[in-house]
């Protein structure tokens, strides 16, 4: 039969500097493996490669969140389906080994056997640009954070005079009082040492808050454009819309319904029931930053939604933990979220309640 004549699946396992390719017939009998490094030229060769093997139906890609986006991409914009594989479970890898041409193929069987079928993110829209934005923002965040830490522990451990001056003075006072201060010049007295180091890390940390403020001036826009409907619910700020976007991606069709997007935001619930116990949980999986967007939206509209505030009452009234009465909310804020996302082509289909 000519090449031209069979149909074949693709599997890749993604790195930084090569790609290993696999590509499988659809009865799983595997056919070529071959490595291609991880550039356009490259790119262009895999895909290339893959179609002499036949008609290709899909492409499995491990991590294309990561080393695999720029080639999701790539063969997305050729008319090459994309399927988003996991990796192997650790028995998985103990029973077949573990290696690049072993993972490629894995990725393709898990396509043709239906137990990868995820559509990945495109990554090439305005929340990619958001994401990129937030990665800067978030380390600016934890720099500022680890700053202040140390600032507060130089002054535990300073001299004396040094502790007693700087002892219970308010964050912003300090950092202002610091960032201004005129250290002696010398450097090998521990009191004028630590002065000094305290001068540094507060400029620092007004330097890191100036970061996160331009970050934010940039954000806002850019996520009320996204996101219009979303940003305007009640307790949504852009700072959670942000991380709900990204939670999505540019294209929240993938999501097959509202309960998908509530099991990606670990907001969908469990049962964990036992004996007298006939209770439910939060899954522990999914998406933590959405998990934690959710959380902050809940607690917002808990102190200041009255409608929030009714249902707390009278669920607590019923006997309900707060706790409980929490993962409700936020399996109820994912529902309304996801009615809110830009472009999903939502059907009745996908607002059916699910079991």
């Amino acid at each position: 039969m000519a090449a031209d004549e069979i149909a074949v699946i693709g599997g890749i396992d993604t790195h930084t500097d090569t790609h290993q390719a696999a590509v499988i017939d659809t009865v799983g009998r595997h056919l070529a493996t071959e490595p291609f490094p991880t550039s356009p030229a490259g790119y262009q060769q895999l895909l290339d490669w893959l179609r002499s093997h036949g008609e290709v139906l899909a492409v499995g890609v491990e991590g294309t969140g990561a080393y695999g986006a720029a080639l999701a991409r790539f063969l997305t914009a050729n008319g090459i389906i994309v399927v988003e594989v996991d990796r192997p479970d650790r028995k998985a890898r103990r029973d077949n080994g573990k290696s690049d041409p072993v993972d490629a193929y894995a990725a393709a069987t898990a396509v043709l056997s239906r137990r990868a079928k995820g559509t990945p993110k495109s990554r090439d829209g305005i929340v990619e640009a958001i994401r990129a934005l937030r990665v800067a923002r978030s380390s600016a965040i934890k720099a500022r954070t680890q700053a202040i830490n140390q600032i507060r522990t130089l002054i535990i451990t300073a001299p004396a005079e040094v502790r007693e001056q700087f002892r219970g003075m308010p964050t912003v006072e300090l950092i202002d009082h610091l960032a201004r201060s005129r250290p002696a010049d010398d450097l090998a007295d521990p009191a004028c040492a630590v002065r000094t180091a305290l001068r540094r890390l507060a400029r620092r940390h007004r330097a890191l808050g100036q970061e996160i403020a331009d970050a934010d001036a940039e954000l806002k826009p850019l996520v009320t454009r996204a996101a219009p409907q979303l940003v305007a619910l009640p307790g949504v700020g852009p700072e959670s819309a942000g991380q709900l976007l990204i939670t999505a991606g540019d294209n929240p069709e993938r999501l097959r319904s509202e309960a998908s997007f509530a099991h990606l935001c670990a907001a969908a619930p469990i049962p964990a029931s036992s004996g007298r116990t006939n209770r439910h949980r939060l899954n522990r999986g999914g998406d933590r930053q959405a998990t934690r967007a959710l959380h902050t939206i809940v607690i917002v509209r808990m102190r200041h939604d009255r409608r929030t505030q009714e249902y707390v009452a009278r669920r607590t009234a019923q006997g309900m933990s707060k706790k409980d009465i929490i993962r409700c909310l936020k399996r109820f804020v994912a529902r309304e979220v996801y009615r809110h996302l830009p472009r999903p082509h939502i059907t009745p289909q996908h607002l059916q309640p699910t079991t």
